[in-house]
């Protein structure tokens, strides 16, 4: 009898956590967004997730040009017009803005590296910054501020250096994150 009473209790005793253990972190946030061309075609998604000190983006894209395009993160969460300007220019940060991973100072909050278009038009990539965050925590700059935050593929590769978006040429694909 007594063995009976013993094993129920060493079960209940090994499902319980110990007062001092931590729990499952819940998922991070993801959101979800289309990039489109400039007359409205279909150029791949963007997958957004806040990560605990940045964001981490996954892009899958089609129908571009093959070779190396730069990424940016762009002020508006619109990609309404037909160049795109509507989602204006990089996001910056309160530090004086310097374009480019490679320059020296602060960079530009919207600078990301630049994502490979194989010779089929496709590319993938996936992206980590701590240039920005997802929500506003500290001096960074938010994606999802008042009017969102735009992911724009330009068409040709970012130099890292050249002033104000390393020479990386017109805007051929956007997607609103919001």
């Amino acid at each position: 009898m007594i063995a009976l009473l013993v094993a129920p209790a060493l079960a209940l005793a090994q499902a319980t956590p110990p007062a001092n253990a931590t729990t499952t972190p819940q998922a991070p946030a993801t959101h979800g967004g289309s990039f489109r061309s400039p007359d409205g075609a279909d150029r791949g998604t963007l997958t957004l997730t806040a990560a605990p000190d940045g964001v981490l983006l996954r892009i899958d894209v089609k129908g571009l040009t093959p070779g190396w395009h730069a990424l940016h993160f762009h002020e508006k969460g619109a990609c309404a017009d037909e160049k795109f300007a509507s989602a204006g220019g990089h996001v910056h940060g309160a530090n004086p803005v310097i374009h480019g991973l490679l320059s020296v100072g602060h960079n530009d909050a919207g600078d990301l590296p630049n994502v490979y278009v194989a010779a089929d038009g496709s590319g993938a990539a996936e992206v980590y910054s701590n240039l920005i965050t997802a929500q506003l925590r500290d001096k960074r700059p938010a994606i999802f501020d008042a009017d969102g935050t735009a992911v724009v593929i330009h068409a040709m590769a970012d130099d890292y250096i050249s002033q104000p978006i390393g020479n990386a040429g017109p805007r051929v694909a956007c997607a609103v994150i919001r």
